[in-house]
């Protein structure tokens, strides 16, 4: 029989077992589902896309600070040699002044002719006012040139923080990109999805739109790529922006940019062609009728044709 100070000892080892089995047990946090999992990634996909989409009107910003920089470059080098020309009369003007003394109405009125003496003012007149259009010039011409050389240094430096700027969002989205297809390994097995092409019949609409439409059926199956507008992968504006261009019309690389180019029009009045927007111009879709559309949807899925109520629409535009 077990001495009593070994069955306590060995009473001691099973409580404190059980004790560390139950902590470990209470410790263990049940793994998300599916459903926890997906509504986990539609919101990190929204958050993406508000930041690929700003970040897309980062660049389109950044390159029309670089299409003013060149303008403004452009415009000194004119205004320098009218500048130096501006100069040069003026510094003229004071070397004559300087060497000759001022000639001025009492000096004709004390040696002149009475017989020429209007003439003479009339033409010390003409020099007076001469000589005034060529001040006048220099002073302008230094003002619009200072002018312009400060706004170039403005816009450089604009220049300069927009591309620190959009480095840092690039960084940013990528840190994000990273947490979504963890997300999505989860929960699907992958990070990204396979869907394929399209295989289906392409619908025969007439004209620019048809264009634009038959170029987003193509693009189906292949997959997002933020700040992408082809031809391998796209974000949401770059598809849009890639179907029209194909049909010979130009949209900027973002949606809400695209909102504002589009004319309104109203869902019942929806062709083919037309763009259909999401949460507050932070997500853009092709109508290609028949109640559906054609889109770039998010980070890890590919490019899908399905029906335009994804989401509650918040406006529609067509192509002026």
């Amino acid at each position: 029989m077990p001495h009593p100070r070994t069955r306590l000892r060995a009473l001691v080892v099973a409580l404190t077992a059980l004790a560390i089995t139950t902590s470990g047990a209470t410790a263990v946090h049940a793994a998300p589902s599916k459903s926890e999992l997906k509504k986990k990634i539609d919101a990190a996909s929204e958050k993406l896309e508000d930041v690929t989409e700003s970040y897309n009107k980062m660049r389109l910003d950044l390159k029309k600070t670089k299409a003013d920089t060149v303008k403004l470059e452009a415009s000194l080098k004119p205004t320098q040699a009218a500048l130096a020309n501006a100069t040069a009369k003026v510094k003229t003007i004071a070397a004559t002044s300087y060497i000759q003394g001022r000639v001025g109405p009492l000096n004709v009125l004390a040696s002149g002719d009475e017989d020429t003496l209007l003439q003479r003012m009339a033409y010390l007149e003409q020099i007076a006012q001469a000589n005034q259009q060529d001040i006048d010039a220099f002073t302008e011409t230094t003002e619009t040139y200072a002018e312009r050389k400060a706004a170039l240094k403005v816009t450089q430096d604009k220049q300069t923080a927009q591309v620190q700027e959009l480095a840092d969002r690039k960084k940013k989205i990528e840190g994000d990109l990273d947490k979504l297809y963890d997300l999505r390994e989860q929960a699907y097995g992958s990070p990204t999805e396979d869907t394929g092409g399209y295989t289906g019949k392409i619908p025969d609409i007439p004209g620019s739109a048809g264009k634009a439409v038959t170029f987003a059926f193509n693009q189906i199956g292949k997959p997002y790529g933020y700040g992408d507008a082809g031809p391998n992968s796209y974000d949401c504006s770059g598809l849009t922006s890639a179907a029209w261009a194909a049909a010979g019309k130009s949209l900027p690389h973002n949606a809400a940019a695209q909102y504002s180019a589009t004319a309104r029009i109203s869902r019942a009045d929806l062709q083919p062609g037309d763009l259909v927007f999401y949460r507050s111009n932070g997500h853009v879709a092709i109508y290609v009728g028949g109640g559906k559309i054609i889109d770039a949807p998010s980070a890890g899925r590919d490019v899908l044709h399905r029906t335009i109520d994804i989401m509650s629409p918040n406006g529609y535009g067509r192509i002026k």
